[in-house]
């Protein structure tokens, strides 16, 4: 389908690119040929690193008059195989654009180059008492993979995605044609929303080379509430009650024991009061100390109205670490505790989240495999694990395909979908499809089409 790169377009790219910046063959480290998870897998021929879009265009336009397939890398944290090459060809890594364009007071915006790290972009906002709301797990991640998955993270209930915050994309086409699509407006009602397409394409659609985001005043509290339950009904149950009868929650976190210990045990560290079944953890933030103090009092009644055991404030730095460090190793933690994991990331409506972990630990019983999960329970979003537990490769894909299968047609029964936030890539294709069906599918092979007439870029990722 594609052609396979020669000694000449080698040359090219080198010439692109510089001999520096480019590795070939079996010189190409094993790390660039999986994501974090390990379960798709495919080699590149050329590994290129860029350093401006100028690069990225003459890539392309070289690629696309010579039916070159093209993947596009940045951290590699991804969980979906997105960023890995499956047809070989070019995997274009934009780690190295990693610098903040301009920081606008004015309109209140971030500009940045695609491989600028999450970490490095709440560094360089907080400073000026500004504040990018979007908070997934991974703080290594570069933003051009956040806006390609359209990342969520703990914050969404109160502050959305992703998408929410991005103002303006610039973008090299398939062809190499560069083209902007948004910018520094507030509002934009000019034709077909391409930047809101392009957000969540998993670079299927172009390749992100600078990005417009949005910024707010930076919250000058935030208090979290540490709230154990006698069992995960209870503490589900809770949630949306909570959600509906007060202030909005800035994260609505669900932990359970297991989950929990296995965080503390990968890490080394304890929470405060660690020894119930199950927990909210609930964050507010605000402007004053007096409505913070509000919300967490109206909060703490109410949690112990549903049904809380107790209701346990983390307010001081060293706490609040303490606390949101182990929930956020939930994911190393279960990986550590096994040979293999493998994910699913649906997102349901908040009042079909107990029925669904109910239903995950039955499926855990009749397939004997362990099956660890925890959630943003505030959105509806839920982590859930299959664990290998050094059963025989055979076993395991088998148990994989039969336990996916019943947990994502329970998901789509219940008015879920395949993806919170990890994307579909290339491991979540025949589940999305399922799901949507032939019009929609149809629907987006005919936007790819018009983005990508030969298909060279992010080749079977998506649809």
């Amino acid at each position: 389908m594609f052609k396979q790169l020669d000694r000449h377009d080698i040359e090219v790219l080198t010439n692109i690119v510089g001999a520096e910046h480019i590795t070939v063959g079996g010189d190409i480290d094993h790390e660039f040929t999986h994501d974090e998870l390990k379960n798709v897998s495919g080699k590149p021929e050329a590994h290129v690193y860029v350093s401006d879009k100028y690069q990225v265009s003459k890539i392309m336009a070289y690629a696309y008059e010579n039916n070159l397939p093209v993947t596009v890398r940045g951290a590699g944290t991804g969980l979906v195989g997105s960023c890995v090459p499956v047809h070989g060809g070019i995997l274009l890594n934009t780690s190295k654009m990693n610098h903040i364009i301009e920081l606008d007071n004015v309109n209140l915006t971030l500009t940045v180059e695609p491989g600028v790290l999450l970490l490095d972009i709440y560094e360089a906002v907080e400073k000026e008492n500004l504040f990018y709301a979007p908070d997934p797990g991974e703080k290594t991640a570069t933003i051009g993979g956040n806006i390609s998955t359209n990342a969520g993270g703990m914050r969404a209930i109160k502050y959305g995605v992703t998408r929410d915050w991005v103002r303006g994309l610039e973008v090299v086409l398939p062809n190499g044609e560069i083209i902007q699509t948004g910018g520094k407006v507030v509002k934009n009602s000019t034709g077909y929303g391409l930047k809101d397409l392009i957000i969540g394409s998993e670079g299927t659609l172009g390749i992100i080379v600078s990005a417009t985001l949005k910024l707010i005043s930076k919250p000058k509290k935030t208090v979290s509430l540490l709230v154990p339950f006698h069992n995960r009904e209870e503490a589900i149950k809770a949630a949306p009650v909570l959600i509906k009868n007060h202030v909005t929650p800035t994260a609505v976190e669900f932990l359970e024991k297991q989950s929990l210990q296995y965080s503390e045990t990968f890490l080394g560290k304890k929470i405060p009061h660690n020894n119930f079944e199950a927990y909210l953890l609930l964050s507010y933030d605000g402007n004053t100390d007096a409505s913070v103090e509000n919300d967490i009092k109206i909060a703490s009644n109410m949690c112990l109205e549903l049904g809380a055991i107790d209701v346990f404030l983390v307010d001081t730095a060293e706490r609040a670490k303490s606390v949101w460090t182990v929930r956020g190793g939930f994911l190393e933690a279960i990986k550590s505790s096994t040979d293999e994991i493998d994910e699913i990331d649906v997102c349901l409506p908040r009042s079909a989240v107990s029925a669904y972990l109910a239903y995950a630990r039955e499926v855990s019983e009749q397939l004997h495999i362990r099956i660890p999960y925890f959630g943003h329970i505030g959105d509806g979003n839920l982590h859930i694990y299959f664990c290998k537990d050094g059963m025989s490769q055979s076993d395991w894909e088998s148990i994989v395909h039969k336990g996916f299968k019943l947990m994502y047609d329970k998901a789509f029964e219940m008015g879920g979908v395949v993806s919170g936030e990890h994307g579909i890539g290339y491991a979540k294709k025949a589940y999305m499809i399922d799901l949507l069906g032939d019009t929609q599918i149809q629907l987006m092979k005919g936007i790819k089409q018009v983005f990508d007439p030969k298909g060279i870029l992010n080749p079977s990722k998506v649809i």
